[in-house]
């Protein structure tokens, strides 16, 4: 009775610890999914800051060119709403679609990839 007590607490022991390890990897990927959105973010944020001191920049620029305090501006306006009217047009592209999702797959899950071919 004691051989199979012990067995069984063995066995207890190991599933304990296997649970442990399980718990541990997914906090970790967790935990770096996690830290690389929130580095999306702040580089998306980023972006728009430096898209939008370039915009005034070209605004001004444009509005010194044409000597028309606005239309510089409008000009600006006009090549957003056409980029915004192109996205919208292509939005359900297959292709589009498919780089936009490799792309965040890659930037997002990139740790997760290397660390099962480097096992």
């Amino acid at each position: 009775m004691l051989k199979v007590s012990e067995i069984v607490q063995t066995v207890k022991s190991l599933i304990e610890t296997r649970i442990n390890l399980v718990k541990e990897e997914v906090q970790e990927e967790f935990l770096g999914i996690l830290s690389r959105t929130i580095l999306l973010i702040v580089l998306g944020g980023l972006t728009m800051l430096v898209l939008l001191f370039f915009s005034f920049s070209l605004a001004f620029y444009l509005a010194t060119y044409f000597e028309s305090p606005f239309m510089g501006f409008l000009i600006v306006g006009l090549i957003y709403l056409a980029l915004l009217l192109a996205i919208y047009m292509g939005r359900y592209s297959p292709t589009i679609q498919v780089k936009v999702q490799g792309g965040l797959k890659n930037f997002i899950f990139n740790r997760i990839k290397a660390k099962k071919q480097d096992e």
